[in-house]
C-alpha cells in the first residue's frame, strides 16, 4: 500500500513492515473499508444516472434519487475513503502530489458538486464517480497488502539468540537465573551445546566456539582461558567459565540489534510508479478543470451550473479508477510468480525498486559459499598413501563436534574407509589433537603441535603455502614422529555461484564481496569467482558503513547475506536480500528472502521485478489514457458544434472496461515465468 495513503505516520508504516500484527490489523481494516464501500455502491450505482439510463432500472425511492444518494455515498466519501483524504492532507503539507491528492481531488470534486446540485436543483448528479473512485482503488489496495502477507515476521528473532536462562555462580552455588539479570563480573558456566547469554573473558576451561551467527566465520574459534566470548554464539566441545564484561545494551549482539533499527528507520520509502504518474494526472486534472469553467464562462456564454458541470466532468474524468488497480494487480501477479519460485518479496516498493540495483554486495560465507568446510586436498608424503592419511587423521578425529573434524570424517565414510579405534587421547587447545591408533603415536593439527614435539615439516612447506594462498585451512599429520602428510580444508564455492556473478556482469551490475575472513581466503574466492572487487577482515558493525560506501558513489545498492551479522547491511541497502537458510534475523531484515539458499535466484527476483515494473507502466498506460482522450469531450469541447456531451453512464461503462484491461493485462505478467 502507498506510504502516504495511511492514516499512519511513516513509522508506523514502517513497524507495519517489520511487524505482522500491524500488518495484519492494516489489512483487516482495508479489506473492511473495501466491503463497506462495495455493498453501499451498489444501490448507488442502481439509482444513478448509469442504472437509470443506460440499465433501464427503475426503483422506488423513499426520498428524492439525490438526496438517497447522498445518504449512501457520504459514508463512502468521509469513512471507508477518509485515508485518501488525510493521505492527500499529509502529501500536499510535505508538497507532494501523489495518488492520494489525484483520488482526494476526483472524490471530493463529484462529490462537493454533486451535495450542491442536491441542495439547488434536481439535475443528474456525479455520487457514483465518487464511490466507485473509492471502492476500486481500495479494492486494488487490499490486494497489495494480501500479496505480502505472510513473507515478513517480527525482528524478535534477534533477541531469541540470547538464552532465555543461564547457569551462574552467586556465592559459591549455581544458580539458574534469567539471562536478563546478569550483571557484570557474574561468573557463568556455559556446557557443550548451551548458548552464551552474554559477552565475557573465559576464567576456566578449553573449547571451540561456533561464533558463525554473530560474525559470519565459518570455522568455529578455539577458545581458552583469557579469550573474549560473545553472547549469541555456541559453544560447542568443552565446558568453559567466564566473567560477564558486557551485559545487556552494551553487548555485540545488542548493538548490532540497535544497528539494524538505525538502519531501518533512517532509510526513505523509494517513490512508488502510481505516485508519480498521479502526479502528473493531478496537474492535468485540476488544470483542464480550471481551463473548462473559465472557457465556458467566458467564450461560451454558459451559466454558473452549466460551466460548473463541465469543469467536474472533466476532473472527474481526468481520475481514472483503474489507475488503483495498475501497479497492485501487477504486484499480486509478480509477487505470486516469485513465491511459487521460492523467491519470497515482501513488499510492493522492493518489486518495484528491484529492477533499479546496480551494485550487488555478497556476503561471502553461506551467500557465495556452503558455509560448511570440506576436504578439498590430501597430500601424503614418502612412506604413505592418501587412503593412511585420511584413515588416521579420521581415527583421531572421530566423536568431535568440530566441523573440521566431521568433514574429514565424512570424506573417510564416503571413501569407504575402515576407521580405526584411537586409544590414550590427548586435545592441546588451540594446536590439535594427539592420540595411538593402531599401536601408532598419531599427531593431528598445527604445525607449531608437531614442531613441538620434535617433528620436522620442512619438507611440507612449498605445498603449505600454496594452499594457504588459496585460502585453505591445513590440517598437518605426524606418524610416530615422522611428518606423514596433511589434509587441506575450505569452504567450498556454491555451484551457482560463478553463473550468477557472471550473469550480474551481463545484467550490467557491479558484484562486490564482503567477509570477515582474512584478506588471503577473500583474495581466492574472488578470484575463481571472477570477482574484481572485495572488502575483507570487516566487522560485523562495519558492514553497514560498507553499503553506504557503495551507496555514496551513487550506487542503487542490493545487499546479500545469511547470518545476523549481515542484518544491519540489509537494513542499510536499498535492497536486502536474504539467504533463506541462514539466520531467521536476515530474513526477518531482508526485504527479499531466497527460500532455496542459491545465489542465481536473485537474478530470478531481477528478472521478476524488471517483468513486473514493465507491466506496471503499461497498465497505468491503459487505466490512464482513454481518460486523458475523453477529457475534452468530458469537458465539453463538441457541445456546441455536434451535441457531444459525456454522460456520467458512458464514463462509469469506459471506467469499468479500463479496469478490465488492467486486470487482465497484469495476469499476463504470468508469461515471465517462461524466462525464469
Amino acid at each position: 500500500m502507498h506510504h502516504d495513503m495511511q492514516k499512519m505516520s511513516h513509522m508506523d508504516h514502517e513497524a507495519a513492515m517489520t511487524n505482522p500484527q500491524m500488518a495484519k490489523e492494516m489489512e483487516k481494516d482495508m479489506r473492511r473499508r473495501f466491503w463497506i464501500s462495495l455493498v453501499l455502491s451498489v444501490p448507488i450505482f442502481l439509482y444513478s444516472p448509469v442504472g437509470v439510463n443506460l440499465l433501464k432500472i427503475h426503483l422506488p425511492s423513499p426520498v428524492p434519487v439525490n438526496w438517497l444518494l447522498l445518504i449512501l455515498t457520504t459514508p463512502i466519501v468521509f469513512w471507508t475513503g477518509s485515508i485518501f483524504t488525510v493521505g492527500a492532507y499529509s502529501a500536499l503539507k510535505n508538497k507532494k502530489l501523489d495518488m492520494s491528492v489525484l483520488i482526494a481531488t476526483g472524490v471530493l470534486t463529484a462529490y462537493l458538486f454533486s451535495v450542491y446540485l442536491t441542495i439547488t436543483s434536481s439535475s443528474e448528479t456525479f455520487y457514483e464517480a465518487a464511490a466507485l473512485l473509492v471502492t476500486f482503488v481500495l479494492f486494488g489496495h487490499w490486494m497489495e497488502m494480501r500479496s505480502r502477507r505472510g513473507t515478513s515476521d517480527s525482528l524478535r528473532a534477534l533477541f531469541d539468540l540470547v538464552p532465555p536462562q543461564a547457569h551462574v555462580l552467586r556465592n559459591g552455588k549455581e544458580e539458574i537465573l534469567p539471562s536478563a539479570e546478569i550483571i557484570k563480573g557474574d561468573i557463568i558456566i556455559v556446557r557443550p551445546g548451551d548458548k552464551i547469554p552474554v559477552d565475557g573473558d573465559i576464567i576456566e576451561g578449553e573449547s571451540s566456539v561456533d561464533e558463525s551467527l554473530v560474525t559470519g566465520e565459518s570455522i568455529p574459534v578455539a577458545k581458552k582461558i583469557g579469550d573474549k566470548v560473545i553472547g549469541g554464539s555456541v559453544n560447542q566441545t568443552g565446558e568453559i567459565k567466564f566473567r560477564a564484561t558486557k551485559v545487556g545494551s552494551e553487548t555485540v549482539l545488542a548493538q548490532i540489534i540497535s544497528l539494524v533499527e538505525k538502519a531501518q528507520n533512517s532509510k526513505a520509502p523509494g517513490q512508488r510508479i502510481a505516485d508519480k504518474a498521479a502526479a502528473y494526472l493531478v496537474v492535468l486534472a485540476i488544470g483542464s478543470g480550471l481551463v473548462t469553467f473559465f472557457a465556458w464562462i467566458y467564450f461560451g456564454q454558459a451559466d454558473l451550473v452549466m460551466a460548473l458541470t463541465f469543469a467536474v466532468s472533466a476532473v472527474v474524468i481526468a481520475c481514472p479508477d483503474a489507475l488503483g488497480l495498475a501497479t497492485p494487480t501487477a504486484v499480486a501477479v509478480g509477487t505470486g510468480i516469485g513465491a511459487k519460485h521460492n523467491v519470497l518479496i515482501k513488499d510492493a516498493a522492493t518489486l518495484e525498486n528491484a529492477s533499479k540495483i546496480n551494485a550487488i554486495l555478497l556476503d561471502k560465507t553461506g551467500t557465495l559459499t556452503e558455509g560448511k568446510p570440506k576436504v578439498t586436498d590430501i597430500i601424503a608424503f614418502e612412506g604413505f598413501s592418501q587412503t593412511d592419511i585420511l584413515k588416521y587423521e579420521a581415527a583421531v578425529e572421530s566423536g568431535s563436534n568440530h566441523p573440521l573434524a566431521k568433514s574429514i570424517i565424512e570424506k573417510a565414510v564416503a571413501q569407504k574407509i575402515n576407521i580405526p579405534q584411537k586409544t590414550s587421547f590427548e586435545s592441546i587447545a588451540g594446536l590439535g589433537l594427539k592420540a595411538v591408533v593402531d599401536g601408532k603415536t598419531i599427531n593431528v593439527g598445527k604445525e607449531k603441535l608437531l614442531q613441538e614435539d620434535k617433528v620436522a615439516t620442512d619438507l611440507a612447506k612449498d605445498e603449505m603455502e600454496k594452499l594457504a594462498s588459496q585460502g585453505k585451512t591445513l590440517s598437518l599429520i605426524a606418524i610416530n614422529g615422522k611428518l606423514a602428510g596433511m589434509i587441506a580444508l575450505a569452504d567450498t564455492v556454491k555451484l551457482s555461484a560463478k553463473k550468477t556473478i557472471t550473469q550480474f556482469k551481463k545484467m550490467g551490475i557491479e558484484p562486490v564481496m564482503i567477509t570477515g575472513d582474512n584478506d588471503q581466503v577473500a583474495k581466492a574466492v574472488a578470484k575463481d569467482l571472477g570477482i574484481e572487487r572485495f572488502f575483507a577482515e570487516v566487522l560485523p558493525s562495519e558492514k553497514a558503513d560498507f553499503v553506504k560506501k557503495l551507496q555514496d558513489e551513487g550506487k542503487f545498492v542490493a545487499m546479500v547475506g545469511d547470518g545476523i551479522n549481515d542484518a544491519p547491511a540489509l537494513a542499510q541497502a536499498n535492497i536486502g536480500i536474504a539467504i533463506g537458510a541462514g539466520t531467521d534475523v536476515a530474513i526477518e531484515t531482508g526485504s527479499i528472502v531466497l527460500m532455496k539458499s542459491d545465489p542465481y535466484d536473485i537474478i530470478l527476483a531481477i528478472i521478476l521485478s524488471k517483468a513486473t515494473v514493465g507491466k506496471m507502466k503499461q497498465n497505468l498506460f491503459w487505466a490512464s489514457i482513454y481518460n486523458i482522450l475523453a477529457i475534452p469531450i468530458a469537458a465539453g469541447v463538441f457541445y456546441n458544434s455536434f451535441g457531444l456531451i459525456l454522460r456520467p453512464e458512458v464514463s462509469a461503462l469506459l471506467m469499468s472496461a479500463s479496469s478490465i484491461i488492467v486486470a487482465t493485462n497484469a495476469v499476463l505478467l504470468k508469461r515471465i515465468e517462461a524466462k525464469l
